[in-house]
């Protein structure tokens, strides 16, 4: 009270009530311990249309070029890419050269004739030269958001890369938190790849949740017989074991339940833990606090400690790896990952002494 009690007269505006609050909770050196929201000023967003597409500026024509376009699922809303459509005539490569007639070499920046066009039809006319001259147009209807696609997009890639670089033998998948965009993750790659002969699974970044333990209820199945119907292969029982190896990949930004699946991993022998040190938050909130002016205070109130009874674990600390692996931003960023390349190492490495295949069918029983 006497060391924050100064700051109140000083108090003109709900970001700095949220301040003090929040330096309030700090003292508690704890993870989980927020504040927010409330009585705040706000003003009204412009949504801008967004093309799924990385552009880049013409310098001497003025006009855009398509350097890249971002794979989608044109079924799923969430994973829209609209250069992809049916019906959509626009390649990488490319140069637009009007958004609804309006060309857009004598505009400041592109993104201005795309605002409040999400979800509208847009004209763009398209040419494979910055020309107008044999150029086509095209109707697109805009997203609010690609961060989705981006993120749809590195899957694939890493889903491609180990699966050339492993000859198709080892699967990857990736678990963005632990919640229903983890499981869903989790559920679309990880029961095709089960007769995979090992697997990566990476939860850097992942955000956290509570399903960890029913992911590593899945890992860690085996199979105690075989089974075969007729006109069939021989499948493991239960059938959604995993015979190979397994590595995990993580990362400090694996947080929360992303700190308690590698260390369930670890506790299980299920593999080797590959990437940096985790974030270390598990005195974790069951809800938040109302506060009067409608923002919210979230109260830790629960804590893991060792099996042995010795000490609470990975709060303030994290988890740490087997094999320490630090991605350089520059080379990240052209599209180096070294982790990834560890993880896929050290797999390969492991299906030579790990890998198990399935027995041979026994003679069948005479039954004269």
């Amino acid at each position: 009270r006497e060391k924050y009690a100064p700051l109140v007269s000083h108090v003109n505006h709900r970001n700095d009530l949220t301040y003090v609050i929040g330096e309030m909770v700090g003292e508690l050196n704890v993870g989980h311990s927020y504040v927010g929201g409330g009585d705040r000023p706000s003003v009204r967003r412009i949504s801008t249309g967004l093309l799924g597409a990385e552009l880049e500026r013409d310098a001497t024509s003025k006009y855009y070029r398509i350097k890249r376009i971002l794979r989608g699922q044109n079924w799923d809303k969430s994973l829209r890419s609209p250069l992809t459509e049916i019906g959509v005539k626009a390649s990488a490569g490319d140069y637009i050269l009007a958004v609804d007639g309006e060309p857009v070499n004598a505009m400041a920046n592109i993104y201005e004739a795309l605002l409040n066009t999400v979800g509208k039809q847009v004209k763009l006319r398209l040419n494979s030269r910055p020309e107008m001259a044999g150029s086509w147009e095209t109707t697109v209807l805009p997203i609010a958001d690609e961060a989705s696609l981006y993120y749809y997009d590195w899957v694939e890639s890493n889903l491609k890369k180990v699966s050339e670089a492993t000859k198709g033998e080892v699967g990857y998948l990736h678990v963005p938190d632990m919640g229903p965009a983890g499981l869903n993750e989790f559920v679309k790659h990880f029961y095709p790849q089960l007769r995979k002969k090992a697997l990566i699974v990476d939860i850097r970044g992942n955000g956290g949740g509570n399903v960890s333990p029913m992911l590593i209820d899945r890992l860690r199945r085996e199979a105690v017989m075989i089974g075969i119907a007729r006109n069939s292969i021989p499948t493991p029982d239960p059938n959604e074991a995993l015979l190979g190896p397994v590595v995990c990949l993580m990362d400090e930004f694996s947080a929360s339940d992303g700190d308690l699946f590698p260390y369930r991993f670890k506790m299980h022998k299920l593999g080797k833990l590959i990437g940096k040190r985790t974030w270390g938050g598990v005195v974790g909130i069951r809800g938040p606090l109302p506060l009067v002016d409608g923002g919210q205070f979230f109260k830790p109130e629960f804590s893991r400690y060792d099996l042995g009874g010795k000490e609470w674990i990975i709060e303030g600390h994290g988890v740490e790896p087997d094999i320490y692996v630090d991605n350089d931003p520059g080379k990240e960023f052209s599209g180096i990952d070294e982790q990834l390349n560890r993880a896929i190492e050290e797999i390969v490495a492991e299906m030579k002494t790990k890998a198990k295949a399935l027995p041979p069918l026994p003679p069948y029983p005479k039954k004269n």
